[in-house]
């Protein structure tokens, strides 16, 4: 058996395409674009990329989109003085501040000024605790792009054994929430779990998410379970070429499991579709519209 591949790209085009429709619906009925800020601290390559597709695709979407890009040694007073800047911007309704920070800046500090109702990313307290308790709230993107995911093979995720291999608050957590909120019964596995593999192998959905190359294999699988990747690892092969590959070892997986996302291209798009998606949510709630259906 080989696991058929879930296409990130092709999902992610889609919600883009609905988002577009949104964005184009809500300027010709309410005069209203929904705005993303994006705040860049220093010249991490990796980030520098990401923020550009981020920008491209908010453009694409008929969004405004503000860049905003700061050295590396700006002080954390400066970034936040910045944050309360775009927190009073009536024209910006999504504020995206990348991760990683430079040291000399306190992440939390920075997460936890952006006005919540602005927080796209979901990474706010407030909307942690909103998520937590089952409330309206933005969640943050990956885990939202891996439930669509999971969803393209399982359209209910009613009753469904999850496993999360990975408890970080940007993807394991809030995953686990979301998952509970589908009514997948749900065990968030980690560097502390016993017998990790027996604990994947019991799961109808398996979603890696620890942050190390190649960590889930062919014997940690169920025959036919679905599998999503969020894995981003950079890794030099034997020839000295550099490759990205995710938390699964692909080839072997993709023996075993019924469906699988690929890593490039696979749960990364979906990550980017979902900020669009909850910018234009932000906007409708700076408006008081209803939340749309994306």
């Amino acid at each position: 058996m080989t696991a058929r591949l879930i296409d990130g790209k092709g999902a992610a085009a889609e919600l883009r395409a609905k988002v577009a429709g949104e964005v184009r619906r809500l300027v010709a009925a309410h005069g209203l674009t929904p705005g993303l800020a994006v705040v860049l601290v220093g010249d991490n390559p990796a980030s520098a990329a990401y923020v550009a597709s981020k920008k491209k695709m908010s453009a694409q979407s008929g969004m405004l989109s503000f860049d905003h890009r700061l050295p590396g040694s700006v002080s954390e007073a400066e970034l936040l003085a910045l944050i309360a800047k775009l927190n009073g911007d009536p024209s910006i309704h999504g504020i995206l501040v990348q991760l990683p920070l430079p040291p000399q800046i306190d992440a939390n500090k920075v997460i936890e000024a952006v006005d919540p109702n602005k927080d796209v990313d979901g990474f706010h307290p407030l909307n942690a605790g909103r998520l937590l308790l089952g409330l309206p709230s933005l969640a943050p993107c990956t885990p939202l792009g891996c439930i669509k995911l999971a969803r393209i093979v399982h359209p209910s995720l009613v009753g469904l054994e999850a496993v999360v291999v990975g408890r970080s608050n940007i993807v394991g957590k809030p995953l686990a929430q979301l998952l509970i909120g589908q009514n997948a019964t749900v065990t968030v596995a980690h560097s502390k779990t016993r017998d990790i593999p027996m604990v994947c192998r019991r799961a109808d959905l398996v979603v890696a998410a620890a942050g190390r190359a190649g960590l889930v294999r062919r014997d940690w699988i169920k025959p036919g379970a679905t599998v999503i990747d969020v894995g981003i690892n950079r890794v030099t092969d034997e020839g000295g070429r550099h490759r990205i590959v995710g938390d699964v070892a692909f080839a072997e997986v993709r023996e075993v499991a019924g469906a699988i996302t690929p890593v490039p291209g696979g749960v990364g798009p979906m990550t980017i579709a979902c900020l669009l998606a909850n910018t234009v949510k932000a906007a409708c709630l700076s408006a008081g519209l209803p939340q749309p259906e994306l």
